[in-house]
């Protein structure tokens, strides 16, 4: 048969290509300033939206979604094309995909430090933003499909299997975790509330993980590692019984990112059995990756792009070991809301992502170009220095994740706490916290120099941006089943089969663990002292998430001798009805904060914010003298208490009518108490300090845990 000509898109893989050098810089830059914040908690100066807490997500979000979301589109755009022997089924829609990503992005980078955010864990973008994720989304899926449906090749390879796998995921992920109700232009709330939004979220972080940092990028493995190596992939079977097994088992995992906490033990064991599971896929991935290196060790000696791969497939399988491990309920007891897991998660991205775009990137660098790579010293240099900031990052923090458990659960011989102070847990693990910076400043300078290699290389190289290429047209046969074809073989070329098969597996598990969490009510016992926030709290509650005041405390006491000693009594699900969204945690940098109401009067929260040093010498958090300064915006009050009624919550009409006079009572009541303090009547005496942000704070941190006494459960 005649064979047809036509062109492959390379201009849309050059644009990705260069975004992801640029935001990978952006990102890395914003995590440096981030680790800096530990050290010097106030060297950026008391400007509101360069704080840690406002930074953290900034930093996460393009980290995960610009630098390693443009990376995968730059691999999947290149490999799909010659897999598929078609051009992409729109130029439009690839331009629409490209600019649409970054606008999102830039769209991130302006909201999240301005405090827009849902506090989410990875999906803090506000709704606006949510939407447009989802039409871009939609758009990239319509051109993935579009390809697939005019392809010259008759089966799809593993590589678009985890892309296709990783579309279908996402886009589930996406809409069922962020189903909210706007309020305002930047303001929702979750229809979830308390355990089921902890349930949800997890469920959709953990499968952020496992569809957009993992699953495409083995797809981009499949590709790119057989090609930089010229061998073919180690095992066709193997790659089969990974990802099916990987993509069903991977769903069920999130419970365990919610172990000892207010959680039902069934769920919390569920997602224990999965990820323990887990290890085998995993592991099946990881080997048929290094094993298609087989009899090509001395390439990977002379070769950079190898280099970054050996160590990223690596990276990949350490990680993928580690998590499993950590489900298990010893030791998630020891490494939950520590070090260790920022060092586990920096672990996956630094190497497994990190490495393997940088390797892709070289790889094509000279394809893309028509020329030889300007530096191959450089490249090798690069991967060096990543692979020592690597070490000099990961290992100090897991040094200070062992320390924070051992320190928070250590006993005096007569059943008090030896570090009773929160505190003396956080200046002793500093030094950690030093070498992490430093080894984030290796990783920068080597990525730094990835972007003036492949600078260049491109101004070196050629322009044309169309790559000729010819293929015979596929010629149309049965859909059955043919004599001698494996069924996988017949499957791989029934698309829409092998997609509606890919979502039914991905759906078993989110259905099995959050269903029941949604219908039935034995699930979470009512506690019938529990009330809904008043006014003033929701407000301060709000003011809480803006300035991510999450990011380095927990509200969820566990179920530990040494926990309950130092916080009060442990968490119960009652206690969460009302929170959208939930404010769990995941990592204490700061003491947990589920009891601290009355713990403290309003003075000692007061010159906290102003100053935390007045209160607690030596500490790390930064200040925040804007909520003294700036007045407390009630324009949404009564809006958001209706919004809430139509999410269930119990307020009266009463209360809705009188949102503005029941928070201003509230409001003068906190201000009399602070003007008991000679020190804030010499300061503010004539100050309107009732209608400023620090109240609304003061009001939420003062009620928080205070709605049940200790050891009462639910309701007869």
């Amino acid at each position: 048969m005649e064979k047809e000509q036509f062109y492959y898109d390379n201009k849309i893989v050059k644009l990705f290509l260069i975004a992801t050098i640029v935001w990978g810089i952006v990102g890395m830059l914003v995590g440096l300033l981030v680790a800096f914040l530990f050290l010097f908690p106030n060297f950026l100066g008391d400007i509101s939206w360069l704080t840690f807490g406002r930074l953290r997500p900034l930093h996460t979000n393009a980290v995960i979604f610009a630098f390693v979301g443009n990376s995968i589109f730059m691999g999947m755009y290149y490999s799909m094309q010659r897999l598929l022997k078609a051009r992409m089924f729109s130029d439009v829609l690839s331009k629409i995909h490209f600019w649409g990503w970054q606008l999102i992005i830039v769209a991130a980078a302006i909201t999240l430090p301005l405090g827009y955010t849902s506090s989410k864990e990875y999906a803090e973008l506000e709704w606006p933003i949510d939407i447009a994720i989802t039409i871009i989304w939609v758009i990239m899926g319509i051109n993935m499909i579009g390809t697939i449906l005019k392809r010259r090749q008759r089966h799809i390879y593993v590589a678009i299997w985890f892309y296709l796998a990783t579309l279908v995921t996402v886009a589930v992920l996406h809409i069922f975790n962020n189903l909210e109700l706007p309020i305002s232009a930047f303001k929702s709330y979750s229809i979830y509330a308390g355990v089921q939004d902890a349930m949800v979220q997890w469920w959709y972080g953990h499968n952020a993980v496992a569809f957009f940092l993992t699953t495409p990028v083995l797809g981009l493995m499949y590709y790119f590692v057989p090609k930089a190596a010229n061998r073919p992939v180690y095992s066709y079977r193997l790659s089969i019984v990974h990802f099916w097994s990987l993509i069903f088992i991977y769903i069920w995992a999130g419970p365990h990112h919610l172990l000892y906490t207010a959680l039902p033990e069934w769920a919390q064991n569920l997602g224990t059995v999965f990820s323990i599971m887990l290890i085998f896929p995993s592991w099946g991935g990881m080997i048929n990756g290094l094993l298609t290196l087989r009899g090509a060790w001395d390439k990977v000696r002379e070769s950079a792009v190898l280099k970054f791969f050996v160590v990223a497939i690596t990276g990949y399988g350490m990680t993928t070991f580690e998590g499993p491990m950590l489900s298990f309920k010893s030791l998630n007891a020891i490494g939950h809301y520590t070090d260790w897991i920022v060092a586990h998660v920096h672990i996956g991205t630094l190497a497994w992502n990190g490495f393997m775009a940088a390797g892709i990137i070289y790889w094509l660098a000279e394809r893309l170009w028509k020329t030889k790579l300007y530096s191959t010293k450089l490249a090798n240099t690069h991967f060096w220095l990543g692979t020592l900031g690597i070490l000099f990052y990961s290992i100090p923090l897991y040094v200070a994740g062992f320390t924070q458990a051992l320190m928070w659960k250590d006993f005096n011989p007569d059943g008090t706490l030896v570090y009773g102070n929160f505190l003396e847990t956080v200046t002793q693990i500093l030094p950690m916290y030093a070498m992490r910076a430093f080894g984030g400043t290796i990783y920068l300078i080597g990525f730094i120099l990835l972007g003036y290699n492949i600078y260049k290389t491109a101004k070196a190289g050629s322009t044309v941006e169309d790559e000729l290429v010819e293929a015979v047209p596929l010629k149309k046969i049965s859909s059955r089943r043919l004599a001698g074809e494996g069924w996988h073989s017949w499957l791989e070329r029934r698309t829409v089969l092998f997609t509606l098969l890919t979502t039914v597996a991905i759906l078993i598990g989110g259905a099995v663990e959050i269903v029941p969490l949604l219908i039935v009510p034995e699930n979470i016992p009512k506690i019938t002292s529990v009330k809904p926030y008043t006014p003033l709290e929701l407000e301060g509650r709000d003011i809480y998430i803006r300035e991510g005041c999450n990011n380095c405390h927990s509200q969820m006491i566990r179920p530990f001798r040494s926990e309950v000693e130092r916080y009060g009594e442990y968490s119960k699900a009652g206690e969460f009805v009302y929170d959208r969204p939930f404010l769990w945690g995941s990592k204490r940098t700061g003491p947990d904060l589920h009891r601290i109401g009355g713990k403290y009067n309003d003075n000692w929260h007061f010159n906290h914010m102003l100053d935390p040093t007045r209160t607690s010498p030596g500490s790390i958090m930064p200040s925040y003298p804007w909520l003294l300064t700036d007045d407390l915006d009630i324009s949404d009050t009564e809006a958001k208490l209706k919004g809430l009624v139509i999410l269930g919550t119990p307020y009266t009409q009463f209360e809705i009518d009188n949102a503005l006079h029941l928070l201003k009572n509230q409001a003068k009541k906190i201000e009399k108490n602070l003007r008991q303090d000679p020190e804030f009547v010499k300061n503010y005496g004539d100050s309107n300090m009732q209608d400023k942000e620090i109240v609304a704070m003061i009001a939420y941190l003062q009620r928080l845990g205070t709605d049940i006494k200790k050891g009462e459960t639910a309701e007869n």
